[in-house]
């Protein structure tokens, strides 16, 4: 395989994971391991728009990939795609910031000396002496 052949190859590969954004925000979900909520607070919804978006802007990079030096149009794609990332990002920021700020066990007791992510504290063991 020819070296010149290789971002064509990788351009291609993106664009896909860009089709592939773009059926997961278009197909139905599948709530078959989430059949109860089990959290205190309801999860955000994400946009499926938002995902569309940046599906197509993962597409024009994968094109601007595949054009290289030799389209006139790259320059205009990687900038189109940059604003679709942050418009898609825009629109899915209620689900984004659940994503990256409420990561790890919640505290279900107030009361309790253990903060989440300490170890659980075992009482001392008592001497049989007598």
């Amino acid at each position: 395989m020819r070296l010149e052949l290789l971002p064509i190859v990788f351009g291609a590969l993106v664009a896909l994971a860009g089709v592939g954004f773009i059926a997961d925000a278009w197909l139905p979900d599948r709530d078959v391991l989430h059949n109860r909520e089990r959290r205190r607070r309801a999860r955000a919804e994400r946009h499926r728009g938002g995902e569309a978006i940046v599906g197509v802007a993962v597409i024009l990079i994968g094109a601007a990939l595949i054009g290289r030096d030799a389209w006139t149009l790259t320059p205009w794609l990687a900038g189109a795609a940059c604003l679709l990332i942050v418009l898609g990002a825009l629109l899915n920021r209620r689900y984004l910031r659940e994503q990256l700020d409420f990561r790890g066990p919640a505290r279900r007791d107030p009361t309790t000396d253990v903060k989440p992510g300490m170890p659980e504290q075992t009482p001392p063991a008592r001497s049989r002496i007598r």
